[in-house]
């Protein structure tokens, strides 16, 4: 008997029974369309995530305090405003170098407000963060040296406090202190952990002496939340952050051997550890996914098996007119085999159905790859090959004589 033979037998025998046939199909369905919806969700996560933190820029290099795990219980050390001056005096191959202090506070505009993070920032730090003005104007160092109650917000920010009014030319109190709104942001979207849409800026120097107060302070000297450098080129990175960390293990005492109390890391290597993680995330969904494929393999066994047991005299009459061992096998595993494909078709498209759906709500834009679906669909005939051997084992084994005896 050749293989289109069994094929059609198989569909005749599936066809006879076919709310049977679609519950077996279920299991399938369910685990495959399950692979497909939570990949492409995981992947269109990793996709956005990566996409807004390489709107900041390939070339951005940031630096911050760190604990000093070199000492167990120490503290970390400050990054300080005199930290930045001499990067800013030592450091070649930069385009920008921009220090920022942060704090948060209480922000009202008429009987709107709300908790922001506000950030003291210089003129360099549009350029270098890749901010854009779309109404006003930006900080500059008139308002750094008059030391300015000026402020610019992000788009998202407007949008909480203004409630779609222009707010260029009125004032916002921060912590009670009237700011005057010259500039609003472009918006530059969600990183995944924060939105780059809901900052609040004002002049560095007016923060120190208005906003920030003694928590600013440490030993009189003033203090930094980072400091960001533009490298010239992304092919220059390293060379900037080898060149930074020199300068603040000198600025601080330390010689190489000691833990460096400061993280100075660039776009790229976020980028890559965030991608080994939410990678590692979706695999992880993924695999969760998957058993739902196993237990539906299960149920094609079980099925199978029932199916193997209702239609025992068929094979005794087939094998005493002759039917080979081997075809009796072959039609049961092409009978699982036709269920784990198709209900592998309908559950790969039941999950990118639900990927669609995902995408529409505009939460995230899913992504569901040609890789997902050719895995699913080779998993789904894999498991129906699988759990189909039994059965189909069983099958073949049976003696005519008994066969034909079973009642």
């Amino acid at each position: 008997m050749n293989i289109m033979e069994n094929i059609r037998i198989s569909f005749r025998a599936l066809a006879a029974n076919k709310l049977r046939s679609g519950l077996t199909m279920l299991g399938i369905i369910i685990g495959v369309a399950a692979v497909v919806a939570l990949m492409a969700i995981g992947r269109g996560a990793t996709r956005s995530v990566t996409s807004s933190v390489q709107g900041l820029g390939s070339n951005l290099i940031s630096v911050s305090s760190a604990r000093n795990l070199g000492q167990t219980g120490a503290e970390s050390t400050p990054l300080y405003y005199s930290d930045y001056q001499a990067i800013l005096k030592e450091t070649s191959n930069v385009n920008g170098i921009s220090p920022s202090y942060q704090t948060s506070a209480q922000v009202v505009y008429g009987n709107n407000q709300s908790q922001f993070t506000i950030t003291g920032v210089r003129p360099e730090f549009a350029s270098v963060q890749a901010y854009t003005v779309a109404q006003g104007r930006f900080i500059t160092d008139g308002d750094n040296t008059a030391e300015s109650r000026v402020v610019v917000i992000g788009s998202q920010a407007a949008t909480d406090l203004f409630s779609g009014l222009n707010p260029l030319g009125h004032d916002i109190s921060i912590n009670g202190i009237n700011f005057n709104v010259v500039g609003v942001l472009e918006s530059k979207g969600s990183t995944g952990f924060f939105s780059t849409d809901e900052v609040i800026l004002i002049p560095l120097e007016t923060g120190y002496s208005r906003l920030f107060g003694g928590r600013a302070l440490d030993n009189g000297k003033r203090l930094l939340s980072s400091i960001s450098l533009s490298a010239v080129d992304p092919n220059m990175v390293d060379s900037v952050i080898s060149q930074v960390e020199y300068i603040l293990r000198k600025d601080h005492g330390l010689t190489l051997r000691d833990t460096l109390p400061f993280t100075v890391t660039s776009q790229n290597q976020f980028i890559s550890t965030l991608n080994t993680i939410t990678g590692t995330l979706t695999a992880f969904l993924g695999a969760i996914a998957g058993i739902s494929l196993f237990v539906g393999g299960i149920g094609i066994m079980n099925i199978m098996l029932v199916s193997v047991r209702e239609r025992t005299r068929e094979i005794g009459l087939r094998k005493a007119v002759g039917a080979r061992r081997s075809a009796i096998l072959m039609q049961f595993l092409v009978e699982t085999i036709i269920l784990s494909l198709f209900g592998g078709i309908i559950g790969i498209l039941l999950g990118a159905g639900i990927a669609g759906i995902v995408t529409l709500t505009g939460l995230i834009t899913t992504y569901v790859s040609m890789d997902v679906i050719l895995y699913s669909f080779f998993f789904a005939a894999l498991v129906g090959l699988f759990f189909g051997i039994y059965p189909a084992y069983q099958a073949a084994s049976l003696r005519p004589i008994e066969a034909l005896r079973y009642e």
